[in-house]
């Protein structure tokens, strides 16, 4: 069996995917041409080589492998019509992204961004105006691997931790959880909103003006989930008129973040250009995936993180 991958793990990784019985080929993501591709392949493992790779010219393709937890860039038509099973990289960069997450709680409380541009400018100045973690409300709109991670490493700084989610299904780490058709209630009590919902139709502007409206002036919001889920139009005009009192944010509607946005020059935004996800351990926990469901894909044994295509997670 031939399984395609678009980037190179080392030797010693590659050779363990041989040793399960494959065939690998190798092809740089960012380089291939056309001419290189072998269509032949039955599996392929890759981020996005969507817009240089046409899906359709593989007749024996039955497994996608993403590196990626997101997957709003395949050629999701193609892949239902050839009925290629799709995987996603679900959970293998909750760590960082839930660390990322706590750091970022800690720095719009403690105004580190304020702080570290008066040490640029070598200026003193006190500020009395700093608020602590302990016994504020974070609520998670979404209660998956990333934010389940962030929730565990809040346990500490005894926070009152609520979840949003389809159904209201209690969920580890989180001291309450509330159905989507109960968000206002959810939103309207948290000092610290974390947006960690999947984009799909659906959620597509999510948190838009009503919804930021929801939302007490002194609290604070996170986005690591895709820049799709907010309105960034109404957020921009909820931080200027300081309906909200700040945010920080990994995703935006349009990457990179133009020059030209506003959000850029506030005062009250922290801003991280999507890379939340990137620790040293990310290469080992994505191969790590991929090589248990290619073993399990191999033997005919289930596959972990199958994502449902129609349904957008």
């Amino acid at each position: 069996m031939k399984v395609l991958f678009t980037y190179d793990y080392g030797k010693e990784k590659m050779d363990s995917i041989r040793a399960l019985g494959y065939e690998v080929e190798i092809i740089d993501e960012g380089r291939f041409t056309p001419e290189q591709v072998p269509y032949d392949s039955e599996v392929m493992c890759c981020y996005n080589p969507f817009d240089r790779l046409d899906i359709t010219k593989f007749p024996n393709l039955k497994l996608i492998q993403l590196s990626s937890i997101g997957f709003d860039f395949i050629p999701k038509e193609d892949i239902l019509n050839k009925s290629i099973t799709l995987s996603n990289n679900r959970g293998g960069y909750s760590i960082p992204m839930g660390e990322w997450i706590v750091m970022n709680l800690l720095m719009l409380s403690r105004k580190a961004v304020k702080f570290w541009d008066n040490k640029k400018e070598k200026k003193w100045k006190l500020d009395s105006k700093l608020t602590e973690l302990y016994g504020k409300t974070v609520t998670f709109l979404g209660t998956g691997t990333i934010s389940s991670e962030a929730a565990k490493r809040l346990q500490g700084f005894e926070m009152n931790v609520v979840g949003v989610n389809t159904k209201g299904t209690d969920t580890l780490y989180f001291d309450k959880v509330y159905a989507l058709e109960e968000v206002k209630t959810a939103i309207e009590q948290a000092d610290y909103l974390v947006m960690v919902l999947p984009f799909t139709e659906r959620t597509n502007h999510f948190l838009d003006k009503e919804k930021l409206s929801w939302m007490k002036n002194t609290a604070m919001l996170i986005n690591v989930s895709r820049g799709n889920v907010i309105d960034e139009v109404a957020l921009t005009e909820a931080l200027k008129s300081k309906t909200i009192a700040g945010a920080a944010l990994d995703v935006f509607e349009e990457e990179p973040l133009s020059s030209e946005s506003e959000l850029w020059e506030m005062d009250n935004v922290f801003i991280s250009p999507h890379n939340s996800w990137i620790s040293e351990q990310r290469d080992n926990r994505r191969f790590n995936l991929i090589y248990e469901n290619l073993k399990a894909f191999i033997q005919n044994k289930p596959l972990k993180n199958v994502v449902d295509i129609k349904r957008g997670y």
